[in-house]
């Protein structure tokens, strides 16, 4: 059975350890410290009760910023991501958040084709952003408010 659950600071290993094994974002400490910040809102995609996605988005007044998102290597292309994404937007217009923001590497084409399936566009570019070099691609998707 397929879940979403809102995760806290009590989550903080399920985050470090599906973070590890997939993208390397962030040490403990990094993930202990984006949980305590205002505004933080994190949601773990769930197959029965293991954690095979996360969510980590910023609201500041009526714009939001996805920190994280990732799907555990194995669950991706079936669906799951998709899943998880729509249920970021749906929380996101409830909210009456204007636009969603986003960083991703240029260098990383699937996540860019993921995220252009749901109207995320390039509206800028961060030269050298990332730790090897590459640029990353700032991306909007404007949303639907109440």
């Amino acid at each position: 059975m397929i879940s979403i659950k809102q995760i806290n600071d009590k989550d903080i290993d399920l985050c470090y350890e599906l973070d590890s094994s997939t993208i390397s974002l962030w040490s403990k400490k990094q993930w202990a410290e984006e949980l305590k910040k205002e505004g933080i809102k994190v949601f773990g995609l769930l197959i029965a009760n293991l954690v095979i996605g996360i969510c980590v988005f910023h609201v500041v007044l009526d714009e939001a910023q996805i920190n994280f998102f990732v799907v555990n290597q194995k669950y991706r292309k079936k669906g799951f991501g998709s899943y998880l994404m729509n249920h970021l937007i749906k929380q996101c217009e409830k909210l009456n958040i204007k636009k969603l923001f986003l960083e991703v590497s240029h260098t990383n084409i699937t996540a860019d084709k993921f995220y252009s399936r749901f109207d995320f566009y390039t509206v800028g570019i961060r030269k050298n952003y990332y730790k090897d070099g590459s640029n990353a691609l700032l991306k909007e998707k404007k949303l639907r408010t109440k």
